[in-house]
């Protein structure tokens, strides 16, 4: 099965780091958060991916290009540009990389690699989430209810402090934290049957996937929840990063499922 990740945005809110490199380049623990992305879609056994690049294209492609010679002990004979591997630390993975177009929204990007998915189930996440899901029970789920769409729902602390305000502007309760039981927000890590393309126009590119195609296929009663009460955290902004970073660091980062 293809796992498809949108890697093409511009990373406007994380702008420290991405100025220089396009988001899913941005490292963890001396690694793109794209790597380890891949590293947890690729213990559950999804090794197969289809990479929808944007922004700074070229580094994810030049990543990828030399990521066999960066892992690797060789020796160069530079008299006849003979190359030996000694040893190699490398990826089962397979990378399809799609230049989806700099602009171009989400529902666009994911309409643009169609023909790569030969008609076949999918995955599909987001170039920046990280979670200790288990995939292989997600696919479980999906594949039990028969419906063209599953995503995984998450539950977020509050961060700040909530105010119950009536029509007076009188506060009436405040909340120091949102209880975890009452909110639940779209995580990404979707299961999506190719009957999701009906929902996708050729003139998706101006489109958010959540907005456009995923409301109407949820109005239509074919999109399901898998509810992850564990770790999720999305990469936002560099308060998130140097939060990831410390947990790598720590050795007990949760989503280090390998």
């Amino acid at each position: 099965m293809k796992v498809v990740i949108l890697a093409g945005g511009l990373g406007t809110r994380l702008m420290e780091e991405t100025e220089s490199r396009p988001k899913p380049m941005v490292e963890i623990g001396g690694k793109p958060i794209l790597w380890h992305i891949m590293k947890m879609y690729a213990h559950h056994g999804f090794t197969d991916f289809i990479i929808c690049l944007g922004y700074k294209s070229i580094l994810i492609k030049e990543y990828f290009y030399n990521y066999y010679l960066h892992n690797s002990d060789v020796t160069i004979d530079l008299s006849n540009n003979k190359i030996d591997i000694h040893q190699t630390d490398t990826e089962p993975f397979k990378v399809t990389l799609i230049d989806t177009g700099l602009t171009t929204n989400t529902a666009g990007r994911i309409k643009r690699i169609q023909p790569y998915l030969n008609g076949e189930t999918f995955m599909l996440t987001y170039g920046d989430g990280l979670s200790d899901i288990n995939l292989n029970s997600l696919l479980s789920f999906h594949r039990s209810h028969g419906k063209l769409a599953t995503l995984t729902s998450i539950q977020l602390p509050g961060r700040f402090g909530h105010l119950e305000i009536d029509s007076n502007s009188s506060i009436n309760k405040f909340r120091e934290k949102v209880s975890e039981q009452d909110i639940w927000i779209n995580g990404g890590f979707f299961v999506l049957e190719s009957g999701i393309f009906d929902y996708l126009n050729d003139d998706s590119d101006n489109i958010q996937w959540e907005k456009g195609p995923l409301a109407s296929i949820a109005e239509g009663g074919q999109l399901l929840a898998y509810k992850h009460r564990g770790f999720w955290k999305c990469m936002d902004a560099m308060r998130d990063r140097i939060e990831l970073e410390g947990l790598w660091n720590s050795g007990n980062a949760p989503w280090k499922v390998w």
